[in-house]
């Protein structure tokens, strides 16, 4: 397979803290790639790096051969890379499908779609056809803000499936929710799988990201550690001294500098 997304060297500090230290990562095109390691190894940073929500000191991010190092997060969006977050981003007081129809605007730019007063059928048939696709097009007419955080992961992923991205980033789907809803998204993701779709997924739910992921990267310190099968990384001593050396939070520190930057 060819590499689809790729990050190489990619370094970031914030403040005195060495989030990203010359970190590299290849996402294949029809891959599921699983991206693990302690809290603070930089996972969520490198997340950022790529999207567009935080610019790296150094290295270079490229997308089905194109630098998008730098580019804006719309931009990386409309470039055909879609991203969930550890905390969900919707519009809570717009309706459901009204979320949905934010995201076909994707090239047009998001204050743009956002603010569009009319949506085709087109566009309103996709959103309806993700909804069901996820189990939510009964709630359609619902306040995104009443949904409970299980099914606002689910609008997050049908937001982003809706504008029909190359690749999906997906951070942290299973956090936070039910066994069964996580084997929902599971079943979810192998479905889009088989339909051409590739992932990129940072999880803490080992079992998750060892059942369902092709290639698993693990990142240590800021630095990627191990690439392999789930069963090589899962036995790599490496792996384990990482695990029980731990790690500092950084990654919620980086969430707020993003935020804020």
């Amino acid at each position: 397979m060819a590499t689809l997304l790729s990050a190489q060297g990619v370094s970031r500090a914030f403040g005195g803290v060495q989030a990203l230290n010359g970190c590299s990562l290849n996402v294949e095109k029809g891959s599921i790639t699983g991206l693990i390691g302690p809290n603070g190894s930089g996972k969520t940073t490198l997340f950022n790096v790529i999207t567009g929500y935080v610019k790296p000191d150094a290295g270079k991010v490229t997308f089905d051969g194109r630098d998008i190092t730098n580019a804006r997060p719309d931009k990386v969006f409309a470039f055909g890379i879609g991203r969930t977050f550890q905390l969900t981003r919707i519009f809570a007081r717009m309706s459901v499908v009204e979320n949905m129809l934010v995201a076909t605007q994707h090239d047009e730019g998001s204050l743009r779609g956002l603010t569009r007063s009319k949506s085709s059928k087109a566009d309103l048939d996709a959103a309806m056809e993700w909804l069901g696709f996820v189990g939510l097009a009964r709630l359609a007419s619902t306040e995104a803000g009443m949904l409970s955080y299980g099914q606002r992961k689910l609008l997050e992923l049908a937001y982003v499936l809706v504008a029909n991205p190359d690749v999906i980033l997906l951070d942290e789907p299973a956090g936070g929710v039910n066994l069964t809803l996580i084997n929902e998204i599971g079943e979810k993701i192998r479905t889009l799988n088989k339909d051409g779709k590739t992932f990129l997924i940072v999880e803490h739910n080992m079992e998750f990201v060892m059942r369902l992921c092709d290639t698993v990267t693990v990142m240590h310190q800021g630095c990627d550690l191990v690439s392999g099968a789930p069963a090589d990384v899962r036995s790599n001593p490496l792996v384990l001294d990482a695990y029980l050396g731990g790690g500092d939070d950084e990654d919620e520190d980086e969430d707020s500098q993003a935020d804020n930057g």
